[in-house]
């Protein structure tokens, strides 16, 4: 099966100078570090001990970014690493300008590859996040005695019954895996009958995420803009549900005038798109990069640069969650209820069940299947000791794994300067 495997990834290397020529064009790579992905390096490694944490997309890499600022403080690490899959993911990891870490794009799972990967940059531990399972990197971590850690587990039932119609092969990936820290019990449950040998539940990391540390907030001429406005955000958007938030605005504004809906879509090239569908609803939208000042008769405000929700989250205003009415499994509420917002989804949250259920529990979250509901659902007003209990989960959340992390590379290190490596 492994041989197989590695036929069909061999097949697509060969065309991948097609693959990211087109990904180029669509503005979905980067023409300067497209190369990372064959595992020619962009940059120098440091000399010295070096962890390597893995996330496809901006979603991963945010809810490690609480541990990345606790190593980069740490002297026993030289340089960490972040390898990631998209475009967006490399340019949020930018905005934090860490001093001592540095971001390549995943390469090209095939065995050659990886093992040159794996030979530049000689990582002490690799960590894989939620649900990244790349057989030939995982087997040659393996054969170089790299420990690997599962961090943030997350399958879904979709997701197990595909690894379980490949059982054996699947065996001979999972059993790899050093140990697996699944975020939820039914992860749990999935990661034990795929036979990995040693799992340990701590929750989902994504509660630690603290974005306000961070955050550049709105400065008081950008937040004069939406004086007098009533708020509210449709945000993580895919097709046609920005036309479905455009027909809710048309509702909630027949009793709020000032309303102004923000809408900010999980994928930015799209504006143009949306706003030529939002047009034929004779809805005014104007574009977050235009800078205009005067919001006067604008219904919908479109936010198409990278890096901004949680400015706008910080408004503290009604959210609308998209990827919920596409059936495409729901987007994490975290990052707004954690600012106090009350948040309203589709029927599609199966990848954050666990999550919705418990923000449900704290009257957060609420259901919605139409425009019409989406209208009468919206609810202005804040709820902050919502906020604080979400940050008070997530912060034991971090400390045990801050726990469990260190113990795993102090005992590495220690092998290292034994082997005088």
């Amino acid at each position: 099966m492994y041989f197989f495997y590695q036929t069909i990834v061999t097949l697509l290397l060969v065309i991948s100078p097609v693959i990211i020529s087109y990904r180029i064009f669509k503005n979905k790579e980067d023409k300067k570090r497209f190369k990372e992905k064959f595992s020619l390096s962009s940059v120098k490694r440091a000399s010295g001990n070096l962890i390597w944490f893995h996330g496809a997309s901006v979603g991963e890499i945010m809810s490690i970014v609480p541990l990345i600022k606790y190593y980069e403080k740490k002297r026993s690490i030289n340089q960490i690493l972040i390898t990631s899959s998209t475009l967006s993911s490399s340019k949020i990891i930018k905005t934090f300008k860490f001093k001592k870490t540095i971001h390549q794009f995943y390469p090209i799972d095939h065995t050659i590859i990886t093992n040159k990967f794996l030979r530049y940059w000689k990582p002490s531990l690799a960590i894989f996040i939620e649900s990244e399972i790349w057989p030939s990197m995982i087997k040659n971590l393996k054969n170089r005695n790299i420990p690997t850690i599962l961090l943030n587990a997350r399958f879904t039932k979709k997701t197990f019954n595909r690894w379980l119609k490949i059982k054996f092969f699947s065996k001979s990936i999972f059993d790899k895996i050093s140990i697996a820290y699944p975020q939820n019990l039914e992860t749990k449950l999935f990661l034990k009958k795929l036979k990995i040998k040693k799992i340990k539940f701590i929750g989902n990391l994504k509660f630690s995420e603290n974005p306000e540390k961070n955050l550049n907030k709105l400065n008081r001429k950008f937040k004069s803009k939406f004086k007098k406005r009533k708020l509210w955000i449709a945000s993580s958007t895919h097709q046609d549900e920005e036309f479905f938030c455009a027909l809710a605005h048309i509702k909630i504004k027949k009793k709020f005038k000032n309303l102004l809906t923000i809408i900010i879509p999980r994928h930015i090239h799209r504006a143009g798109e949306i706003i030529d569908k939002i047009n034929n609803l004779n809805l005014k939208t104007v574009l977050h990069s235009s800078n205009l000042n005067n919001l006067n008769n604008v219904d919908i405000y479109l936010v198409d640069t990278f890096g901004e929700t949680n400015k706008f989250y910080s408004i503290g205003c009604p959210v609308f969650l998209g990827k919920s009415i596409a059936k495409i499994g729901g987007q994490n509420p975290l990052e707004a209820a954690r600012f106090g917002a009350r948040i309203l989804h589709g029927p599609n949250t199966d990848n954050f069940k666990d999550v919705y259920k418990l923000l449900k529990t704290l009257n957060i979250s609420k259901k919605i299947k139409t425009p019409e509901q989406l209208a009468t659902s919206i609810n202005f007003k804040k709820n902050k000791r919502a906020g604080k209990k979400i940050k008070n989960i997530g912060e034991k959340i971090l400390k045990k794994t801050i726990n469990e992390l260190d113990y795993l590379i102090n005992n590495e290190l220690k092998k290292t300067k034994f082997l005088g490596l």
